[in-house]
């Protein structure tokens, strides 16, 4: 569906991946973080110069905020997925950098200025963005679809060869498995996938992939749920910090030092 150049290198390297996309009328950006293995989106109108960033982590403001400026971009939006639990989120750092608005589910109970529901319209210049809710991993998950560019960002629910842990947070492996196979199984099978993160340096996936090799979703709904229960995962090492942070749709001061060694110390801010 989509042409595609990676520039970048992932697996063991604090640089960002800039993925550059041969599509007429949108510019795309995909970083990274190497800290949470997170991968942090711009989408941008070729026509209107409007832009959306989709889950910025903190520490990566600045980074984001000199993309942007380099392409030419208004930050219009900063989206986020779901609410993490791995990372602290740039969403208020960039409204006050840029003065943009923060958006995330209803459903995900956190703070932001504008609440999606699902199958809602959004739209960033002359691009149409659906938000599709696909709960499973949280309760306010949801998944970004460019139907028009064949591309979906499905945070946490669906990823490269694997799907999103459902032990903490609301989550639930039997809803998880009826989202991914309800509202993103559903999709043509050439439609690009952009997850929230990786682990092995993988960049992207297609739904055609992820429909005959995920070792996991492509079993039935029982085996599904077993192997979820016993996947033996440890404690999400920055939950404690970014929940709290993430509720409240981050830091509102950009790269702050002092927030930053809290963030590094897994230190939880102070309560509203």
């Amino acid at each position: 569906v989509v042409s595609t150049q990676s520039t970048g290198q992932i697996k063991g390297s604090p640089i960002s991946c800039t993925i550059d996309m041969a599509v007429p009328g949108l510019v795309f950006r995909q970083l990274f973080d190497s800290g949470s293995s997170t991968y942090t989106y711009i989408i941008g109108c070729a026509a209107t110069r409007l832009a959306a960033i989709i889950d910025p982590v903190y520490e990566k403001v600045s980074r984001d905020t000199k993309m942007i400026s380099e392409l030419d971009l208004q930050l219009k939006f900063a989206m986020n997925t779901h609410c993490h639990a791995d990372h602290v989120t740039g969403t208020a750092a960039l409204r006050s950098t840029t003065g943009c608005q923060t958006v995330i589910s209803r459903a995900s109970g956190a703070k932001a200025d504008i609440f999606l529901d699902d199958n809602q319209i959004f739209k960033i210049g002359e691009i149409e963005l659906e938000a599709r809710s696909t709960p499973g991993h949280t309760d306010g998950c949801m998944s970004f679809i460019l139907h028009k560019y064949g591309l979906c960002f499905t945070g946490d629910a669906l990823m490269i060869r694997a799907c999103g842990r459902t032990d903490f947070q609301q989550g639930s492996s039997r809803r998880l498995y009826t989202s991914v196979h309800e509202r993103l199984f559903t999709l043509p099978e050439g439609f690009s996938v952009y997850p929230a993160h990786d682990y092995q340096g993988r960049t992207q996936t297609s739904i055609g992939e992820e429909k005959k090799y995920n070792p996991r979703l492509t079993k039935d709904i029982e085996e599904f749920t077993s192997i979820m229960d016993n996947l033996g995962l440890k404690y999400p090492a920055k939950i404690d910090v970014s929940l709290p942070w993430n509720m409240r749709c981050g830091p509102t001061e950009a790269e702050d030092a002092a927030i930053l060694a809290d963030i590094a110390a897994n230190k939880p801010p102070a309560p509203l």
